[in-house]
């Protein structure tokens, strides 16, 4: 159940980011107030407690906020991540990384394991996600990536040269959101499994975390100058205003799913892996949409390119057969 709940997420979530391509501008200006709309909309997420109504007690009330202030703090390392390169960089590294951070918390934290089966499928699964997600690899090209990585981190303790330094922080915020995003789930699959509360009252009450991080947030005058200042709405009709609020409510959706999904499975490591399953998804409709909107969306299709994301496809394809056995 879990792992058609999880795909659905992704599937959802991947039409989510082409819709961003028509409306949304892909430059992060500030991760801070990025992380500030997305928080502000989680106090919405309270008419869920007319399906299930639920009060927390002292002890799970102090988990829910804890998760939902983990979880805008890792925003704004992955949005900081976003703002230094382009989301084609920065997306494989946290995506490769999350899923292998979530296991290690997960089996320190909640003793949780894998079987062979599962951490074949574990590994397939994160390769096959890199296959599709990365423009292109070539053998040759291997060794011009570990000389630069002993470039920038070789020496330690001495400078690194000026040029390289934006590198290195893209690194270092890619792996800290990595890490805040595995502990985000990590922490919430031990709320929804082992505090006692119902999938519906830990998740809106963990939301209500989010939203008391953004009211902090204003708290900072500087902060609270740059969300005055942005103009997310800027220039766009009626109908665009429409589309955007339709795709921000597909994105929630995704988001409760993908939570959903999580507090279901044995090891919130797996349903990290499975995001390989959103790349394809979104390979698919940006191949095909690009041939209409060349210059909304763009996918580089040469034929080795193209080898290389039916390889990953392959493998996501066997990674779920082996979870399914």
């Amino acid at each position: 159940m879990y792992l058609i709940i999880a795909i659905a997420s992704y599937l959802l979530n991947a039409g989510v980011y082409v819709a961003d391509k028509f409306l949304l501008s892909k430059k992060v200006h500030s991760s801070i107030v990025y992380a500030f709309y997305v928080g502000i909309w989680s106090i919405g997420n309270f008419v869920l407690l007319f399906i299930d109504p639920f009060i927390p007690n002292w002890t799970q009330f102090a988990y829910d906020i804890s998760a939902g202030l983990l979880f805008l703090f890792t925003l704004v390392f992955w949005y900081k991540a976003l703002h230094q390169s382009e989301a084609t960089r920065v997306v494989p590294i946290v995506g490769a990384l999350t899923p292998v951070f979530s296991f290690l918390f997960s089996f320190v934290f909640l003793g949780a394991t894998l079987s062979l089966r599962e951490g074949v499928a574990f590994i397939v699964l994160i390769a096959g996600g890199l296959l599709i997600s990365i423009k292109r690899t070539r053998a040759h090209m291997i060794g011009e990536v570990v000389e630069r990585f002993k470039t920038i981190w070789g020496n330690a303790l001495g400078g690194i040269n000026a040029e390289l330094r934006p590198t290195r922080r893209l690194l270092i915020n890619s792996i800290i959101s990595a890490a805040c995003f595995a502990a985000y789930y990590v922490f919430i699959k031990y709320i929804y499994s082992h505090a006692g509360q119902p999938f519906i009252g830990a998740f809106v009450w963990s939301r209500l975390g989010s939203f008391i991080g953004v009211l902090a947030i204003l708290l900072i005058p500087k902060w609270r100058r740059l969300i005055r200042d942005s103009k997310t709405t800027e220039n766009r009709t009626p109908g665009q205003l429409i589309f955007f609020l339709a795709v921000r409510l597909a994105a929630a959706i995704a988001f409760i799913m993908l939570n959903w999904a999580v507090s279901l499975s044995s090891n919130v490591a797996l349903i990290n892996a499975l995001q390989g399953t959103q790349y394809a998804f979104l390979l698919f409709i940006v191949v095909v949409l690009s041939r209409k909107y060349p210059k909304i969306i763009a996918e580089e299709i040469g034929s080795g390119v193209m080898m290389q994301k039916l390889i990953g496809i392959v493998m996501i394809g066997l990674g779920l057969y082996l979870l399914v056995l």
